[in-house]
């Protein structure tokens, strides 16, 4: 028996609409804000979990990989790493610099700070 079902992955981040739109390029979905504040934004991803996005003013991105704790960072799989590091560089990413395993995987930072990676499957 489990205690709860997965919902989705929140980020904090200074812009929830900007960081929304950029993951709906990756991943597709819905963009929908929730509050009337602009507070949080809800990307619905059919078929799989959401991710939504929390508008912090104080935000300060994680450190990766110099030691300060990365929070938390998202997988995306990809069939071809050189098509999928194209199309995320397109929309705003930036290539870390550190590539722990680059033949695998990918390291990026998305518009806010947060680092992702890009899995070959």
């Amino acid at each position: 028996m489990t205690i709860a079902t997965f919902s989705l992955v929140a980020l904090d981040c200074p812009d929830p609409h900007a960081l929304a739109a950029f993951y709906q390029q990756i991943v597709g979905g819905e963009a929908n804000q929730l509050t009337s504040d602009d507070e949080w934004v809800q990307l619905n991803i059919e078929g799989t979990s959401n991710i939504a996005f929390q508008r912090d003013d104080d935000y300060r991105p994680p450190g990766w990989p110099d030691g300060t704790p990365q929070q938390a960072h998202l997988d995306f799989d990809v069939t071809d790493l050189d098509e999928g590091e194209a199309a995320v560089l397109a929309i705003g990413a930036v290539k870390a610099e550190v590539q722990p395993r680059s033949d695998r995987w990918r390291v990026f930072i998305d518009p806010a700070g947060h680092p992702f990676c890009l899995v070959l499957v």
